[in-house]
Parts: structure tokens; C-alpha cells; sequence
């Protein structure tokens, strides 16, 4: 199954409450993220920065699945305030980082 990572910041002085939010994450946000196609998904921090990787078998529907999503949106709306997020916009999703090694 084909994976994805992705850079994202947490703004300074709310790496406790990201960790809060995803500790307490929505059960409706979780079933959006499965029926979107996402598995595997996993969130590292650093400091500030966030490494997220995730898996879906065909990430563009996986993507225009969470575009038509309620649950997505108010998500992002309600992390907005406590995340940077640079969005690319030639795909309207923030900016996925190309494979450079992979081991089996």
C-alpha cells in the first residue's frame, strides 16, 4: 500500500493542547479519516514540527473524500488556530514529501 508523509508546525505554546486534541480525538473524525481509505496513520513531533505518514490505496480519492467531509472541515477548523499549515497550491492539500528511501 502506497505511503504518504507530510511537515505541518504546531504553533509555540500549544504543543501541550495538540497533544490534548489528539489524545481526545473525535470518534467521527476517526471514521472520516477510515472511510476516506486512510490507515497506518501516525503523528511524530519534534520541537515544533510534525511528521504525519499515512497510507491509503488511491490518494486522490482519499483527498476528495475529505474535501466533501463536515466532519474534516470543522476538524481543520478547530486545529487551525493552533497549527501552521502551508497548503501547495497546484493540489489544494498541504504538501506531501517525496519518497527517498524505503526499506522492507
Amino acid at each position: 500500500m502506497p505511503g504518504y508523509a507530510w511537515v505541518l508546525e504546531v504553533r509555540p505554546g500549544y504543543e501541550v493542547e495538540y497533544l490534548k486534541r489528539h489524545d481526545e480525538i473525535w470518534p467521527e473524525m476517526l471514521e472520516t479519516l477510515r472511510a476516506a481509505g486512510i490507515r497506518n496513520y501516525n503523528i511524530f513531533r519534534h520541537g515544533l514540527t510534525l511528521f504525519g505518514f499515512f497510507e491509503t490505496d488511491d490518494l486522490e480519492a482519499t483527498k476528495a473524500y475529505l474535501r466533501t467531509s463536515e466532519v474534516d472541515k470543522r476538524w481543520g477548523e478547530w486545529m487551525a488556530p493552533i497549527m501552521k499549515i502551508e497548503i501547495d497550491p497546484t493540489t489544494n492539500y498541504p504538501y506531501l514529501l517525496p519518497k527517498q528511501f524505503y526499506m522492507a
